[in-house]
C-alpha cells in the first residue's frame, strides 16, 4: 500500500466513523471501481472508450437496430475483458463491508458482475448486464451462459434459436431506457439511505449521476472516492481524489479491527 499522508489518514478514520454509525448505508459504483481489474472506463481523458469512438455509432439502440454487427465488433474485446475480470480489492472491501452489515446495498453503473463474484449479495445493475440476452424480434430471454462464450472466443454474433434474431446482451445502450425494476430499486434506496458512498463514478451519466442528490435531499451524508472531480464533491462529507483500491481497504480495515 502506499504511504498515506496524514491528511488522508484523518478523512479515512472520518469515513470509517461516518459509516459506522450510518443505518442504511449503500454504495454507488461506476466504471473507476474496475479499471483496476483490466476494464477500460468511458470517460477518462486519455484511456476512456470515448475517447476512441463515437457512443452513438457503436453503442446506441438506434445504431445496433440497423448495424448490430458494428456493437458486436465493438464490444468483443470489451466483453473478453469483463469475462476474464477478477474483482480487486475494492470490490472485496465493500463485499466485506456488506457482511459484516456497515453496508445495505450496492448500486452499480457497471455491466461487469466484480460486485457479485467478489461477493456482494445485494447489487442492483442500473446499467444491465451480460447475464441475459433477449432477441430483438421475438423478445425471448436467454441466459448469456453459452452464447458469450462463443461469440467472445469465436466471433459469432447471437442468434434466437426460436426465430434467428439476433439477440441483443441486455445492457443499456444510448437511447435506451433503463430497466425499470432496478432503477425504481436504486431511486428508492437513494431517498431512505442515510448515507452514500459513491465509489469510481465521475457522476456525468444521467439519471444515476441524480441519485447522490437525491440522497442528500432527504438528509444522507455523502463520501465520494473518485480519481477525478465531481459536481458534487462541494456537498460531500468527505472526499477523496484518489484510487479506490488504495481508500477502500484501508476504510474497510479500520471498520472490521473497530
Amino acid at each position: 500500500m502506499p504511504l498515506l499522508s496524514d491528511h488522508t489518514l484523518q478523512r479515512i478514520k472520518n469515513a470509517a466513523d461516518t459509516i459506522y454509525h450510518a443505518k442504511q448505508a449503500v454504495v454507488l459504483s461506476g466504471a473507476g471501481i474496475s479499471t483496476p481489474s483490466g476494464i477500460a472506463d468511458f470517460r477518462s481523458a486519455k484511456s476512456g472508450l470515448w475517447q476512441r469512438y463515437d457512443p452513438f455509432e457503436v453503442a446506441s439502440l438506434n445504431s445496433f437496430r440497423y448495424n448490430p454487427e458494428k456493437f458486436f465488433n465493438w464490444m468483443r474485446p470489451l466483453a473478453a475483458d469483463i469475462f476474464h475480470a477478477t474483482p480487486n480489492a475494492a470490490h472485496v472491501a465493500i463485499a466485506d463491508l456488506e457482511k459484516n452489515g456497515f453496508i445495505k446495498q450496492v448500486i452499480t453503473q457497471n455491466i461487469d458482475g466484480l460486485h457479485q463474484k467478489a461477493g456482494s449479495m445485494d447489487v442492483i445493475e442500473v446499467h444491465g448486464s451480460l447475464e441475459t440476452l433477449s432477441c430483438i424480434h421475438c423478445f425471448q430471454v436467454y441466459p448469456g451462459e453459452g452464447y458469450i462464450d462463443d461469440y467472445i472466443e469465436n466471433g459469432v454474433i447471437p442468434r434466437c434459436p426460436e426465430c434467428q434474431g439476433v439477440l441483443k446482451p441486455d445492457v443499456i445502450l444510448f437511447g435506451e431506457q433503463l430497466p425499470s425494476k432496478a432503477w425504481l430499486k436504486a431511486n428508492q434506496i437513494s431517498k431512505q439511505c442515510d448515507l452514500m458512498i459513491v465509489v469510481g463514478s465521475s457522476l456525468e451519466v444521467l439519471p444515476v449521476a441524480g441519485l447522490p442528490m437525491r440522497a442528500i435531499e432527504n438528509g444522507a451524508h455523502l463520501i465520494i472516492i473518485n480519481n477525478s472531480q465531481t459536481y458534487m464533491d462541494v456537498r460531500a462529507d468527505v472526499v477523496f481524489a484518489e484510487d479506490v483500491i488504495t481508500i477502500l481497504p484501508e476504510i474497510s480495515r479500520q471498520l472490521l479491527d473497530h
